[in-house]
């Protein structure tokens, strides 16, 4: 299927096997009610990583984005146990009666998915070692283990270590005096057995090493050296091989790997706060020393030292992670980057740059003419930047009204911003804080806005700002009469150039009166304090985008109830919210066709008869990260079309601050019909479909092959 073509495609169910995303929950397909008609949320987000490390087994993915595949496993896992997993331990010391959603104890659903995760994270480690990595020797990119070095390379090595790590690494011998030591959240850290006196007579038992975080993780060892074109030694081989230089005098015994994952979520009282940016300040540097989640061992560690190890985190068996290998994967992401070989890697792509139809003098121009939609990263994030720098230069243009969820600490975005304020423009920029990761890049953003005069606010404590909103006021002349004029960008994606060519998005571009009216009255929530604004045309989380989304489905069961073609389309990364699954439930009862695109985690279950029969959720997993949210609603024939930033989740609904906007200009409504649904429903090559009881199929091609994201490619980039 073409990706123009804006025709919705039947569902096809040809579908390899994953295993469920569902616990024993007592589920009758055939008759009679279910139980607990919810999939666990855990074990969704293992079954989305599960997809995720399956394109590394893929033998049509280049050799190096396998890898890559295998490191964002990985550092999705670490975020996975860092918030998901210290939340269930949480529950479980605070509310051990609680029951999970799809009902069972938090007891029974811990053991479940920490043993699904063990599972998950062996076959991580097979595939890296009995395929990725004798793949890459193949093609001459090999890793060189300490005990395969000979002379010359282990005299290298040697003065690597004396020279470039041995001045920076601080052992600890572990006595009364130097109790264990509390290591960083996912530092990497060498417990070393010792044995016999050292220089003060004291009994040397254990060492532990931290290994400082400036340190690089992988050392690239010369081409003359190494034999290959490319040879590495990772950081923990240094170690193993010469780490009893650091205890002289001393019998090296082991030397073995270990890292602590911990609780990483910041704790801010809403009502004490009196300045959320110096609260924030003072609870970051207490995310390293959270409370321990995993531990994370090399497979060779001896049985009592990981007991030690255990104990001393204050972890049980299933919380431990033995490895077979590098216990931080992630730190491999950067071998594609030191490896000069195109033919290993996905073909680059540039991002095509619209062609604005009449050309125009300026942006604005552009949008007077007509909306503007951008679907990135097959079409260039550069108009937005163009726009604001345009914006940050005219004389014409007053003030600038902005949201930042996540930017990047190097945004030529926020440089245009400070550029704004130089030139005399009112500029207003709501910083949300609390983006998780990246509350210190943000507050560091904060302070340079103000510090350039721009006025910054953090949006309502208690409901992160996610919306992606700008908002321009221009000076504009007509007939002779001068007027304001607004112009709005919305998207469904972050202000980030970089994830912007990493990110399936939307951006729209308007000056349509009451849309820009409505992200005014936005604005005005977030910087001021007013009571609830009407709005006409966005749907606007805490307040309506809930209601009105229930009620549109509603419309849908209203429709089908009747006879007439109802339809609903909606994609995103997640579906949790219990009364959206339930009204996604009546329609399908009601014989309205609903298809769902979800990425990630999706606790509806399809395809059970009385109940979800007419419904289907397949997932995308592809070389770009889906992240558009569109919803679709036939409408009795209007066809209606919103794009947001929101998932459906409760936090999107009730502790955010989200918008909806809908496309109202027929021509790119098709657009977004056509590029962000159609061709996706379409795919046969990278869609997974879910099953009654969550289980993942892949879906295979059949006479034609079907890929929704190479197709975009060719078309906007190729």
């Amino acid at each position: 299927m073409a990706p123009n073509d804006p025709s919705i495609p039947p569902y096809d169910d040809s579908a390899a096997t994953l295993r469920p995303a569902v616990l024993a929950t007592g589920v009758r397909v055939r008759r009679g009610p279910v139980r607990h008609p919810l999939l666990n949320r855990e074990l969704g987000i293992l079954a989305f990583n599960e997809r995720v490390l399956a394109q590394a087994a893929d033998p049509a993915m280049p050799l190096l984005e396998r890898l890559r595949f295998i490191c964002i496993t990985s550092s999705n896992l670490d975020e996975f146990f860092e918030v998901r997993i210290a939340g269930l331990q949480e529950e479980m010391r605070d509310t051990p009666g609680l029951l999970t959603p799809d009902g069972m104890s938090m007891q029974q659903a811990y053991t479940v998915i920490a043993e699904r995760a063990h599972r998950l994270v062996q076959r991580q480690y097979a595939m890296l070692h009995e395929t990725v990595l004798p793949a890459l020797e193949h093609e001459g990119v090999v890793f060189h283990n300490a005990e395969s070095w000979n002379a010359e390379q282990l005299a290298w090595a040697h003065q690597y270590f004396n020279t470039q790590l041995l001045p920076v690494l601080t052992p600890i011998g572990l006595d009364p005096a130097h109790p264990f030591p509390r290591v960083l959240n996912k530092s990497l850290n060498f417990a070393v057995e010792l044995s016999g006196k050292d220089a003060f007579g004291r009994d040397a038992v254990l060492g532990i090493v931290q290994a400082p975080r400036v340190l690089p993780r992988l050392v690239r060892m010369p081409a003359e050296l190494s034999g290959y074109p490319y040879g590495f030694v990772l950081l923990s081989a240094f170690m193993q091989r010469f780490v009893g230089e650091l205890f002289p005098g001393l019998h090296l015994i082991s030397c073995n790997q270990f890292r602590v994952t911990r609780n990483s979520e910041l704790f801010v009282d809403d009502d004490e706060i009196t300045d959320l940016r110096m609260a924030l300040r003072g609870e970051l540097p207490a995310r390293h020393f959270g409370s321990p989640v995993r531990l994370e061992v090399s497979a060779e560690t001896p049985v009592d030292l990981m007991r030690r190890l255990r104990e001393e985190s204050g972890l049980t068996e299933r919380d431990c992670y033995r490895v077979d290998g590098s216990v931080n994967l992630v730190r491999l992401m950067s071998l594609p980057d030191m490896v000069d070989r195109p033919d290993l890697k996905f073909v680059p792509h540039l991002p095509a740059v619209p062609q604005l139809a009449p050309p125009t003098a300026t942006m604005f121009d552009a949008i007077d003419h007509g909306d503007i939609l951008l679907h990135h990263p097959y079409e260039s994030f550069q108009p937005v930047l163009e726009l604001l720098l345009q914006a940050a230069k005219d004389p014409h243009v007053v003030a600038i009204k902005q949201t930042i969820y996540r930017t990047g600490s190097d945004s030529a975005l926020m440089d245009a911003l400070m550029l704004a304020v130089r030139n005399g423009k009112a500029v207003t920029v709501v910083v949300e804080l609390l983006a998780r990761f990246d509350e210190e890049t943000n507050i560091n953003w904060a302070e340079r806005l103000e510090s350039a005069g721009a006025h910054v606010v953090y949006g309502v404590v208690g409901h992160k700002c996610h919306a992606k909103m700008m908002l321009i006021v221009r000076r504009a002349t007509h007939a002779g009469q001068a007027t304001l004029r607004r112009y709005v960008h919305l998207g469904t994606g972050n202000y980030h150039a970089k994830t912007a060519r990493l990110y399936s998005d939307f951006g729209l571009m308007t000056s349509h009166t009451g849309i820009c009216e409505d992200v005014h009255h936005v604005f005005q929530q977030l910087t001021g304090i007013n009571g609830e604004l009407s709005l006409n045309y966005l749907w606007q989380s805490p307040f309506t985008l809930h209601a009105k989304l229930i009620a549109a489905i509603a419309r849908e069961a209203d429709h089908a109830r009747a006879g007439r073609k109802a339809r609903i389309v909606a994609k995103m990364n997640a579906l949790l919210e219990p009364s959206v699954i339930a009204a996604l439930y009546e329609a399908s009862s009601a014989g309205v066709k609903i298809d769902l695109i979800v990425r990630g985690v999706c606790s509806l279950k399809p395809g059970v008869e009385g109940l979800s029969e007419n419904i289907t959720v397949r997932s995308i997993i592809g070389r770009f990260l889906e992240h558009h949210r569109i919803f679709y609603f036939h409408a009795n024939g209007a066809e209606d079309v919103y794009l947001s930033s929101a998932d459906w989740m409760d936090r999107n609904f009730f502790r955010r601050v989200e918008v909806a906007f809908p496309i109202l200009d027929r021509r790119l409504k098709r657009r977004v019909i056509a590029e962000g649904l159609s061709t996706y429903l379409g795919d046969n090559q990278t869609a997974w479909v879910m099953h009654s009881d969550g289980e993942y199929r892949r879906r295979r091609p059949g006479k034609t092959s079907r890929n929704a994201q190479m197709g975009l490619l060719q078309k906007f980039c190729l």
